[in-house]
Protein backbone atom coordinates (compact mmCIF):
# COMPACT_ATOMS: atom_id res chain seq x y z
CA UNK A 1 0.00 0.00 0.00
CA UNK A 2 1.16 3.51 -0.73
CA UNK A 3 0.33 6.97 0.50
CA UNK A 4 -1.56 7.41 -2.77
CA UNK A 5 -4.12 4.97 -1.42
CA UNK A 6 -4.34 6.30 2.13
CA UNK A 7 -3.87 10.08 2.16
CA UNK A 8 -4.74 12.33 5.06
CA UNK A 9 -8.52 12.00 5.41
CA UNK A 10 -9.93 15.09 7.15
CA UNK A 11 -13.49 15.41 8.41
CA UNK A 12 -13.90 19.12 7.59
CA UNK A 13 -13.80 19.54 3.82
CA UNK A 14 -11.50 22.14 2.28
CA UNK A 15 -14.38 24.04 0.68
CA UNK A 16 -15.75 24.82 4.15
CA UNK A 17 -12.39 26.06 5.41
CA UNK A 18 -11.87 28.10 2.24
CA UNK A 19 -15.22 29.84 2.83
CA UNK A 20 -14.14 30.71 6.37
CA UNK A 21 -10.81 31.99 5.02
CA UNK A 22 -12.78 34.30 2.73
CA UNK A 23 -15.78 35.30 4.84
CA UNK A 24 -14.68 35.09 8.47
CA UNK A 25 -13.31 37.59 10.94
CA UNK A 26 -9.57 38.05 11.00
CA UNK A 27 -9.18 35.48 13.80
CA UNK A 28 -11.46 32.98 12.03
CA UNK A 29 -9.63 33.47 8.75
CA UNK A 30 -6.27 32.91 10.38
CA UNK A 31 -7.36 29.64 12.00
CA UNK A 32 -8.89 28.36 8.76
CA UNK A 33 -5.75 29.18 6.78
CA UNK A 34 -3.51 27.58 9.39
CA UNK A 35 -5.70 24.45 9.37
CA UNK A 36 -5.52 24.24 5.57
CA UNK A 37 -1.75 24.73 5.61
CA UNK A 38 -1.27 22.13 8.37
CA UNK A 39 -3.36 19.59 6.47
CA UNK A 40 -1.34 20.16 3.31
CA UNK A 41 1.92 19.68 5.23
CA UNK A 42 0.60 16.40 6.64
CA UNK A 43 -0.31 15.23 3.15
CA UNK A 44 3.22 15.99 2.05
CA UNK A 45 4.60 13.92 4.89
CA UNK A 46 2.37 11.00 3.85
CA UNK A 47 3.62 11.23 0.26
CA UNK A 48 7.15 10.87 1.60
CA UNK A 49 6.23 7.52 3.16
CA UNK A 50 5.87 5.66 -0.11
CA UNK A 51 7.80 2.71 1.27
CA UNK A 52 5.60 2.41 4.34
CA UNK A 53 4.76 -1.27 4.90
CA UNK A 54 1.16 -1.67 5.99
CA UNK A 55 1.73 -5.37 6.59
CA UNK A 56 4.67 -4.70 8.91
CA UNK A 57 2.69 -2.07 10.78
CA UNK A 58 -0.20 -4.47 11.27
CA UNK A 59 2.06 -7.11 12.77
CA UNK A 60 3.77 -4.63 15.06
CA UNK A 61 0.53 -3.10 16.30
CA UNK A 62 -1.66 -6.21 16.42
CA UNK A 63 -3.05 -7.16 19.79
CA UNK A 64 -5.48 -9.63 21.31
CA UNK A 65 -8.93 -8.07 21.24
CA UNK A 66 -9.75 -4.42 21.74
CA UNK A 67 -6.66 -2.32 22.44
CA UNK A 68 -6.69 1.48 22.62
CA UNK A 69 -4.16 4.15 23.52
CA UNK A 70 -4.97 7.85 23.67
CA UNK A 71 -2.08 10.32 23.44
CA UNK A 72 -1.87 14.03 24.19
CA UNK A 73 -0.03 16.19 21.65
CA UNK A 74 -0.17 19.10 24.13
CA UNK A 75 -0.97 21.52 21.29
CA UNK A 76 2.13 20.43 19.41
CA UNK A 77 2.59 18.57 16.13
CA UNK A 78 4.69 15.59 17.17
CA UNK A 79 2.75 12.34 16.80
CA UNK A 80 1.60 10.34 18.58
CA UNK A 81 2.47 12.43 21.69
CA UNK A 82 2.39 11.47 25.37
CA UNK A 83 0.27 8.42 26.31
CA UNK A 84 -2.46 9.44 28.75
CA UNK A 85 -4.98 6.58 28.72
CA UNK A 86 -4.46 2.95 27.79
CA UNK A 87 -6.86 0.04 27.47
CA UNK A 88 -8.55 -0.63 30.79
CA UNK A 89 -7.39 2.59 32.46
CA UNK A 90 -10.00 4.58 34.43
CA UNK A 91 -11.47 7.71 32.85
CA UNK A 92 -9.28 10.78 32.59
CA UNK A 93 -10.11 14.24 33.90
CA UNK A 94 -9.73 15.38 30.26
CA UNK A 95 -13.05 15.07 28.41
CA UNK A 96 -11.37 14.91 24.98
CA UNK A 97 -9.27 11.93 26.10
CA UNK A 98 -12.37 10.08 27.27
CA UNK A 99 -14.34 10.90 24.13
CA UNK A 100 -11.53 9.63 21.89
CA UNK A 101 -11.17 6.48 24.01
CA UNK A 102 -14.91 5.76 24.16
CA UNK A 103 -15.59 6.64 20.53
CA UNK A 104 -12.87 4.33 19.21
CA UNK A 105 -14.23 1.59 21.46
CA UNK A 106 -17.79 1.98 20.19
CA UNK A 107 -16.47 1.90 16.62
CA UNK A 108 -14.49 -1.26 17.36
CA UNK A 109 -17.61 -2.83 18.86
CA UNK A 110 -19.77 -2.13 15.81
CA UNK A 111 -17.29 -3.75 13.44
CA UNK A 112 -16.57 -6.65 15.79
CA UNK A 113 -20.04 -7.45 17.09
CA UNK A 114 -22.00 -6.88 13.88
CA UNK A 115 -19.53 -7.61 11.08
CA UNK A 116 -17.07 -9.91 12.88
CA UNK A 117 -14.17 -7.62 12.02
CA UNK A 118 -11.11 -7.67 14.28
CA UNK A 119 -10.30 -3.95 14.50
CA UNK A 120 -9.41 -1.59 11.65
CA UNK A 121 -7.24 -4.00 9.68
CA UNK A 122 -9.14 -7.18 10.71
CA UNK A 123 -5.94 -8.34 12.37
CA UNK A 124 -6.21 -6.79 15.83
CA UNK A 125 -4.64 -3.42 15.00
CA UNK A 126 -4.23 -1.23 18.07
CA UNK A 127 -6.43 1.86 17.88
CA UNK A 128 -4.26 4.91 18.60
CA UNK A 129 -5.69 8.40 19.00
CA UNK A 130 -4.05 11.77 19.62
CA UNK A 131 -5.96 14.69 21.12
CA UNK A 132 -5.04 18.39 21.47
CA UNK A 133 -3.22 18.43 18.14
CA UNK A 134 -1.83 21.89 17.38
CA UNK A 135 -3.54 25.02 18.69
CA UNK A 136 -6.80 26.11 17.10
CA UNK A 137 -6.76 23.15 14.68
CA UNK A 138 -10.23 22.93 13.10
CA UNK A 139 -10.14 19.35 11.92
CA UNK A 140 -9.72 15.67 12.72
CA UNK A 141 -8.09 13.08 10.50
CA UNK A 142 -6.96 9.51 9.97
CA UNK A 143 -3.35 9.58 8.76
CA UNK A 144 -3.03 5.95 7.69
CA UNK A 145 -1.90 4.80 11.14
CA UNK A 146 -3.90 6.61 13.80
CA UNK A 147 -6.60 9.16 14.64
CA UNK A 148 -5.74 12.83 15.32
CA UNK A 149 -8.11 15.44 16.78
CA UNK A 150 -7.94 19.21 16.98
CA UNK A 151 -9.60 21.29 19.69
CA UNK A 152 -11.53 23.58 17.39
CA UNK A 153 -11.91 27.25 18.22
CA UNK A 154 -11.59 27.07 22.00
CA UNK A 155 -9.11 29.97 22.11
CA UNK A 156 -11.30 32.39 20.15
CA UNK A 157 -13.77 34.75 21.85
CA UNK A 158 -17.08 32.91 22.36
CA UNK A 159 -18.88 35.03 19.75
CA UNK A 160 -16.37 33.98 17.05
CA UNK A 161 -16.23 30.25 17.69
CA UNK A 162 -17.41 28.08 14.80
CA UNK A 163 -16.20 24.61 15.81
CA UNK A 164 -16.28 22.74 19.09
CA UNK A 165 -13.64 20.12 19.95
CA UNK A 166 -13.49 17.39 17.32
CA UNK A 167 -13.96 14.47 19.72
CA UNK A 168 -17.43 15.75 20.59
CA UNK A 169 -19.25 13.84 17.82
CA UNK A 170 -19.01 10.05 17.94
CA UNK A 171 -19.93 9.71 14.26
CA UNK A 172 -16.86 11.80 13.36
CA UNK A 173 -14.73 9.27 15.22
CA UNK A 174 -16.47 6.39 13.43
CA UNK A 175 -16.16 8.19 10.10
CA UNK A 176 -12.43 8.71 10.38
CA UNK A 177 -11.69 5.20 11.64
CA UNK A 178 -13.68 3.78 8.71
CA UNK A 179 -11.16 5.45 6.40
CA UNK A 180 -8.77 2.97 7.95
CA UNK A 181 -11.08 0.05 7.13
CA UNK A 182 -11.30 1.25 3.52
CA UNK A 183 -7.51 1.60 3.46
CA UNK A 184 -7.13 -2.10 4.27
CA UNK A 185 -10.00 -3.34 2.10
CA UNK A 186 -11.27 -1.63 -1.09
CA UNK A 187 -8.37 0.86 -1.13
CA UNK A 188 -10.55 3.35 -3.00
CA UNK A 189 -8.41 6.00 -4.70
CA UNK A 190 -9.03 9.35 -3.02
CA UNK A 191 -10.22 11.33 -6.02
CA UNK A 192 -13.40 11.87 -8.05
CA UNK A 193 -16.03 9.10 -7.76
CA UNK A 194 -13.81 6.51 -6.02
CA UNK A 195 -12.86 9.21 -3.50
CA UNK A 196 -16.49 10.20 -3.02
CA UNK A 197 -17.32 6.53 -2.36
CA UNK A 198 -14.44 6.49 0.15
CA UNK A 199 -15.98 9.47 1.94
CA UNK A 200 -19.48 8.01 1.70
CA UNK A 201 -18.43 4.69 3.24
CA UNK A 202 -17.01 6.64 6.17
CA UNK A 203 -20.24 8.60 6.55
CA UNK A 204 -22.29 5.40 6.37
CA UNK A 205 -20.41 3.58 9.10
CA UNK A 206 -19.84 6.74 11.14
CA UNK A 207 -23.61 7.20 11.21
CA UNK A 208 -24.12 3.53 12.08
CA UNK A 209 -21.67 3.85 14.97
CA UNK A 210 -23.79 6.70 16.35
CA UNK A 211 -27.10 4.96 15.68
CA UNK A 212 -26.02 1.77 17.44
CA UNK A 213 -24.56 3.73 20.35
CA UNK A 214 -27.91 5.53 20.75
CA UNK A 215 -29.95 2.38 19.97
CA UNK A 216 -31.80 4.22 17.20
CA UNK A 217 -33.73 2.72 14.31
CA UNK A 218 -33.28 4.11 10.82
CA UNK A 219 -36.49 6.08 11.28
CA UNK A 220 -35.33 7.57 14.60
CA UNK A 221 -31.83 8.58 13.47
CA UNK A 222 -31.06 12.16 12.43
CA UNK A 223 -28.66 11.07 9.63
CA UNK A 224 -26.56 14.17 10.34
CA UNK A 225 -22.77 13.85 10.26
CA UNK A 226 -21.11 15.92 12.97
CA UNK A 227 -24.12 16.98 15.02
CA UNK A 228 -22.77 19.01 17.93
CA UNK A 229 -19.54 19.98 16.17
CA UNK A 230 -20.76 23.40 15.02
CA UNK A 231 -21.27 26.02 17.71
CA UNK A 232 -24.45 28.00 18.24
CA UNK A 233 -22.88 30.82 16.22
CA UNK A 234 -23.32 28.77 13.05
CA UNK A 235 -26.58 28.42 11.14
CA UNK A 236 -26.31 24.68 10.70
CA UNK A 237 -26.92 21.28 12.28
CA UNK A 238 -23.74 19.50 11.18
CA UNK A 239 -21.33 19.20 8.29
CA UNK A 240 -23.40 16.84 6.12
CA UNK A 241 -26.91 15.39 5.92
CA UNK A 242 -27.28 11.89 4.52
CA UNK A 243 -31.07 12.28 4.44
CA UNK A 244 -31.12 15.60 2.58
CA UNK A 245 -27.69 16.40 1.13
CA UNK A 246 -27.19 20.13 0.73
CA UNK A 247 -29.19 21.13 3.82
CA UNK A 248 -26.73 20.65 6.70
CA UNK A 249 -25.76 24.32 6.94
CA UNK A 250 -26.35 27.68 5.29
CA UNK A 251 -24.23 30.25 7.05
CA UNK A 252 -22.74 33.66 6.19
CA UNK A 253 -19.25 32.48 7.18
CA UNK A 254 -19.28 28.77 6.26
CA UNK A 255 -21.35 29.27 3.13
CA UNK A 256 -24.04 26.84 1.98
CA UNK A 257 -23.73 23.06 2.07
CA UNK A 258 -22.81 22.21 -1.56
CA UNK A 259 -23.70 18.51 -1.55
CA UNK A 260 -26.00 17.15 -4.28
CA UNK A 261 -28.36 14.27 -3.59
CA UNK A 262 -28.93 13.21 -7.21
CA UNK A 263 -26.75 12.50 -10.24
CA UNK A 264 -28.42 15.31 -12.19
CA UNK A 265 -26.76 17.73 -9.77
CA UNK A 266 -23.33 16.05 -9.75
CA UNK A 267 -20.66 18.71 -9.22
CA UNK A 268 -17.90 18.72 -11.83
CA UNK A 269 -14.82 20.11 -10.11
CA UNK A 270 -11.14 19.47 -9.62
CA UNK A 271 -11.20 21.07 -6.17
CA UNK A 272 -11.33 18.81 -3.12
CA UNK A 273 -9.69 15.96 -5.07
CA UNK A 274 -12.52 16.08 -7.57
CA UNK A 275 -15.30 16.82 -5.09
CA UNK A 276 -14.85 13.85 -2.78
CA UNK A 277 -16.63 15.60 0.12
CA UNK A 278 -19.27 17.08 -2.18
CA UNK A 279 -20.50 14.29 -4.45
CA UNK A 280 -20.45 11.77 -1.59
CA UNK A 281 -23.95 13.10 -0.87
CA UNK A 282 -25.26 10.97 -3.76
CA UNK A 283 -24.24 7.50 -2.43
CA UNK A 284 -25.00 8.76 1.10
CA UNK A 285 -28.62 9.36 0.17
CA UNK A 286 -28.78 6.00 -1.64
CA UNK A 287 -27.81 4.29 1.62
CA UNK A 288 -30.27 6.38 3.66
CA UNK A 289 -33.15 5.45 1.33
CA UNK A 290 -32.16 1.77 1.39
CA UNK A 291 -31.95 1.73 5.19
CA UNK A 292 -35.24 3.53 5.78
CA UNK A 293 -36.99 1.39 3.19
CA UNK A 294 -35.92 -1.72 5.13
CA UNK A 295 -36.71 -0.20 8.53
CA UNK A 296 -35.44 -1.41 11.88
CA UNK A 297 -31.77 -0.99 12.76
CA UNK A 298 -29.79 0.23 9.76
CA UNK A 299 -26.63 -1.63 10.76
CA UNK A 300 -28.31 -5.02 10.50
CA UNK A 301 -29.29 -5.32 6.83
CA UNK A 302 -28.33 -2.21 4.89
CA UNK A 303 -25.07 -1.97 6.85
CA UNK A 304 -24.28 -5.63 6.22
CA UNK A 305 -24.79 -5.17 2.48
CA UNK A 306 -22.55 -2.11 2.38
CA UNK A 307 -19.89 -3.73 4.58
CA UNK A 308 -19.60 -6.89 2.47
CA UNK A 309 -19.44 -4.72 -0.64
CA UNK A 310 -16.63 -2.64 0.87
CA UNK A 311 -14.75 -5.70 2.14
CA UNK A 312 -15.09 -8.03 -0.83
CA UNK A 313 -16.29 -6.27 -3.95
CA UNK A 314 -15.18 -2.67 -4.46
CA UNK A 315 -11.82 -1.93 -6.07
CA UNK A 316 -9.48 1.02 -6.13
CA UNK A 317 -11.20 2.76 -9.05
CA UNK A 318 -14.83 1.78 -8.45
CA UNK A 319 -17.41 4.31 -9.65
CA UNK A 320 -20.92 5.04 -8.32
CA UNK A 321 -22.40 2.71 -10.91
CA UNK A 322 -20.11 -0.09 -9.76
CA UNK A 323 -21.18 0.43 -6.16
CA UNK A 324 -24.84 0.32 -7.17
CA UNK A 325 -24.38 -2.89 -9.13
CA UNK A 326 -22.28 -4.53 -6.42
CA UNK A 327 -24.54 -3.66 -3.48
CA UNK A 328 -27.47 -4.99 -5.51
CA UNK A 329 -25.60 -8.26 -6.18
CA UNK A 330 -24.48 -8.58 -2.54
CA UNK A 331 -28.07 -8.09 -1.38
CA UNK A 332 -29.05 -11.05 -3.54
CA UNK A 333 -26.18 -13.13 -2.14
CA UNK A 334 -27.12 -12.34 1.45
CA UNK A 335 -30.91 -12.23 1.30
CA UNK A 336 -31.95 -13.78 -2.02
CA UNK A 337 -32.64 -12.58 -5.56
CA UNK A 338 -35.78 -10.46 -5.68
CA UNK A 339 -35.84 -10.15 -1.88
CA UNK A 340 -37.17 -7.07 -0.09
CA UNK A 341 -33.56 -6.25 0.77
CA UNK A 342 -32.44 -6.35 -2.84
CA UNK A 343 -35.42 -4.26 -3.96
CA UNK A 344 -34.62 -1.69 -1.27
CA UNK A 345 -31.08 -1.37 -2.63
CA UNK A 346 -32.45 -0.93 -6.14
CA UNK A 347 -34.83 1.79 -4.95
CA UNK A 348 -32.09 3.55 -3.01
CA UNK A 349 -29.89 3.95 -6.05
CA UNK A 350 -32.78 4.71 -8.44
CA UNK A 351 -33.86 7.65 -6.29
CA UNK A 352 -30.43 9.26 -6.73
CA UNK A 353 -30.47 8.71 -10.49
CA UNK A 354 -28.53 5.44 -10.80
CA UNK A 355 -30.17 2.31 -12.16
CA UNK A 356 -28.58 -0.94 -11.05
CA UNK A 357 -26.95 -2.88 -13.89
CA UNK A 358 -27.13 0.34 -15.88
CA UNK A 359 -24.37 2.25 -17.61
CA UNK A 360 -24.28 5.62 -15.88
CA UNK A 361 -21.14 7.30 -17.29
CA UNK A 362 -18.86 9.07 -14.82
CA UNK A 363 -19.21 12.86 -15.33
CA UNK A 364 -16.20 14.51 -16.87
CA UNK A 365 -14.05 16.43 -14.38
CA UNK A 366 -14.12 20.17 -14.73
CA UNK A 367 -14.66 23.35 -12.74
CA UNK A 368 -12.14 25.59 -11.02
CA UNK A 369 -9.47 24.73 -8.47
CA UNK A 370 -9.80 26.97 -5.43
CA UNK A 371 -6.19 27.19 -4.48
CA UNK A 372 -5.05 27.51 -0.89
CA UNK A 373 -2.02 29.41 -2.16
CA UNK A 374 -4.27 31.96 -3.80
CA UNK A 375 -6.33 32.36 -0.62
CA UNK A 376 -3.26 33.15 1.43
CA UNK A 377 -1.80 35.40 -1.23
CA UNK A 378 1.13 33.18 -2.16
CA UNK A 379 0.12 32.89 -5.80
CA UNK A 380 -0.94 35.47 -8.36
CA UNK A 381 -4.64 36.15 -8.60
CA UNK A 382 -6.60 35.10 -11.64
CA UNK A 383 -6.68 37.59 -14.48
Amino acid sequence: MTAHLHPINCIVPPHMLEKIATNGTEAQRNLAIETLKASERMRGQRRALMDFSAAAFRVAAAGAGKERIVYDAKNGTSLPGTPVRKEGDPPSSDVAVNEAYDGSGVTYDLFKDIYDRNSIDNNGMRMDSTVHYRKGYDNAFWNGEQMVYGDGDEDLPPAERLFNRFTIAIDIIGHELTHGVTQFEAKLVYSFQPGALNESMSDVFGSLVKQRHLNQTAAEADWIIGAGLLTENVNGVGIRSMKEPGTAYNDPVLGKDPQPGHMKDYVNTVSDNGGVHINSGIPNRAFYITATELGGYAWEKAGQIWYVTLRDKLGTNSQFQDCANLTYAVAADLFGAGSLEQMAVKKGWAEVGINVDGTTPPPEPGGCLESLLRIIGAAPAKK
